[in-house]
């Protein structure tokens, strides 16, 4: 397989999966500053000009985050990565979605790039101010989530690696995580397999 990855962004969350399953791939940088994922030779592999971009053994292509976690969860049920029954396969999906759709579309969207949600520069601070509440609302509803829970479900799961990469970038711009949401993030820090993979990205 190979996997088309930004050191640090949401595909952070992919490659954590794709080693706890102990998955022989490819690691591919795109680099976003750099614009390379609006290039020909990527766009002719995604072209939705997104990360992460999964191309499996059979050459076929799968997009969005959501996407690839559940096919790797489904497709290596050894790693248990699903509950495996119908309402906590849906829960881990709830879960995974709300925090990539919302906390991430909506919330960190308008603070990393703030120029796609206004043409206009004196809105800038509006916007971002916007997706800091998002953010912070979004963890407030996960803290609940995670109360008395050592992960969104009880084990660990997909959901998991979609909380952690958007409790790593809250960490990083100094955004404060409630109580069980640092628990959780301390939790996912300690494991080896987080561990190695940012070392891996340059950050630990």
């Amino acid at each position: 397989m190979k996997l088309y990855m930004t050191p640090g962004s949401c595909s952070t969350g992919i490659h954590i999966l794709l080693e706890e399953l102990d998955q022989a791939f490819e690691a591919y940088i795109v680099n976003l500053p750099a614009g390379d994922h609006t290039k020909p030779d990527y766009l002719a592999i995604n072209p939705k000009s997104s990360i992460p971009t999964l191309v499996r053994d059979d050459g076929s292509v799968l997009t969005e985050f959501q996407a690839i976690a559940y096919w790797l969860a489904r497709s290596y049920p050894r790693g248990r990565l699903l509950p495996g029954d119908a309402d906590g396969d849906a829960r881990v999906i709830e879960a995974m979605d709300y925090v990539v759709g919302t906390v991430h579309g909506q919330g960190f969207a308008r603070i990393f790039t703030t120029a796609n949600f206004t043409p206009n520069e004196a809105d800038h601070e509006a916007v971002k101010a916007r997706g800091r509440q998002i953010v912070e609302r979004g963890f407030t509803l996960m803290n609940d989530a995670l109360a008395g829970k050592e992960y969104v479900v009880g084990s660990f799961s997909i959901a998991d690696a979609a909380l952690f990469y958007v409790e790593f970038w809250a960490d990083k711009i100094a955004i404060d995580l409630p109580e069980h949401c640092r628990a959780h993030y301390q939790r996912m820090l300690a494991r080896p397999v987080v561990q190695r993979v940012l070392r891996e990205e340059g950050y630990r």
